[in-house]
């Protein structure tokens, strides 16, 4: 079992819970008996207060419960470290992702208990990287299972049908997105979603086929040429997906500020 924030707000919520409950059922009875028993010795005996870890278990258990809930079935925050999906992404964006999207799983053992749906080509998800669990990636999917993928000279071919892409012009970047200024900014119609790329046509990058396997979806990130993934390490399994991302609640580039314009942005 691997140890994070949601493992420690599940065992918060358990201590505080169990104390809570033990005093329900045993220590307030114990209280009151011992304020029965001194009635008799002294008029107007009260029984004693809780302990303090009580009253504080009282008062955090419902506050840990509903984090609980909302991080593990509704939504969870998480914060971008990278440019690899510039230009949808910045640096410093911190997005909401939907929990309940791909189905319901419980919390830590990441077991699915409720089927609601599947990631579809263009949808941005955030899942749990493969070659190391614990730590949590973004990339937009681009093939579902059955799908044959491939990308040669900085174009996306799906089921051996090439990607449409339009040229817009050149990117100008800002803060940490700076060192992209220059890049080629298209427009890629990728079956039914439009969605902004960015291109550098004289970096190298991987190119291959692959189909993807059952109950697995092939990742690349908006940067085409700074993003390890799918091209890189493989398909992501279903087991791994965490939710999709659909909105941007903050941005803070650390050394660079806050950009106020990218509070309460549609993710697409």
């Amino acid at each position: 079992m691997r140890f994070d924030f949601p493992t420690l707000i599940v065992l918060l919520v358990f201590a505080t819970g169990l104390i809570w409950a033990f005093d329900a059922a045993v220590l307030t009875r114990r209280r009151r008996a011992a304020a029965r028993e001194g009635e008799g010795e002294a008029e107007g005996v009260a029984a004693a207060p809780p302990s303090r870890i009580v009253e504080y278990s009282k008062s955090f258990f419902p506050v840990f419960l509903i984090v609980l809930v909302l991080r593990s079935f509704i939504v969870e925050p998480f914060r971008i470290p990278s440019n690899s999906m510039m230009p949808t992404l910045l640096t410093g964006d911190f997005i909401l992702v939907n929990k309940f999207n791909y189905g319901i799983r419980l919390p830590v053992i990441d077991t699915k208990v409720l089927d609601v749906g599947l990631p579809e080509r263009g949808d941005i998800v955030v899942f749990r990287f493969p070659e190391d669990p614990s730590t949590p990636f973004i990339k937009r999917v681009v093939g579902v299972p059955g799908d044959r993928i491939a990308y040669y000279d900085k174009r996306l071919y799906v089921n051996d049908d090439p990607m449409e892409q339009s040229p817009v012009g050149r990117y100008v970047g800002v803060g940490s997105g700076a060192v992209m200024s220059g890049a080629s900014l298209r427009v890629e119609h990728l079956a039914d979603v439009e969605h902004h790329i960015l291109v550098q046509p004289r970096a190298r990058t991987v190119q291959g086929t692959a189909v993807v396997p059952e109950g697995h979806y092939f990742v690349l990130g908006d940067n085409r040429d700074n993003s390890r993934d799918s091209r890189y390490w493989g398909t992501v399994s279903e087991e791994l997906l965490i939710g999709r991302a659909f909105r941007i609640w903050m941005n803070w580039d650390i050394g660079h500020g806050i950009d106020w314009k990218r509070i309460g942005k549609r993710i697409d």
